[in-house]
């Protein structure tokens, strides 16, 4: 049996923005024929308890050894957006599994070497299961950076490129 939801939302143009609207109400019923049983808040939750979490302004302190490797999991459209860590090597979060797994075609050799990986997102959330997912995979040392990428740049973390920078 579908679950189903209604929405009642009704907006009108104010001044360039939504807003709702008064008196008029447009209801839409959505079938939603899936039954999730586990959330993604739960499945970030469930993964930080079991990874080591390390606050930005420590990230920034392990920039440029030689023993760590910072590893940016955002799309290439929030890179050219928001600007990268220099020296980071970056990778989608979907091709995680298949980098690290060295029987895999898409195997890459960085993650054979014998190095801390500390994965990074935007805010903390892929970050955290990828860091998951890759010390279950036997990769290990891993850790992942609290509040990503925007919690690099809070920290003072060096970076480049991205929309507006000269």
């Amino acid at each position: 049996m579908a679950l189903r939801g209604r929405l009642a939302y009704a907006f009108s143009k104010v001044a360039g923005a939504l807003q709702p609207r008064a008196g008029l109400v447009e209801q839409w019923e959505v079938a939603v024929p899936q039954k999730i049983t586990k959330s993604v808040k739960s499945m970030v939750e469930a993964a930080k308890r079991e990874i080591e979490e390390i606050e930005p302004a420590d990230a920034v302190k392990l920039h440029g050894r030689d023993d760590v490797v910072l590893v940016d999991l955002r799309d290439p459209r929030e890179l050219e957006r928001d600007g990268q860590v220099p020296g980071a090597f970056r990778m989608t979060r979907g091709m995680l599994e298949f980098w690290i797994d060295p029987e895999s075609v898409y195997f890459k050799p960085i993650f054979a070497e014998d190095k801390k990986f500390v994965f990074f997102c935007a805010g903390g959330l892929r970050s955290a299961l990828a860091a998951k997912t890759a010390q279950d995979m036997g990769l290990k040392p891993v850790a992942h950076m609290l509040g990503g990428f925007k919690g690099w740049k809070d920290a003072g973390g060096p970076t480049e490129g991205g929309e507006g920078k000269t």
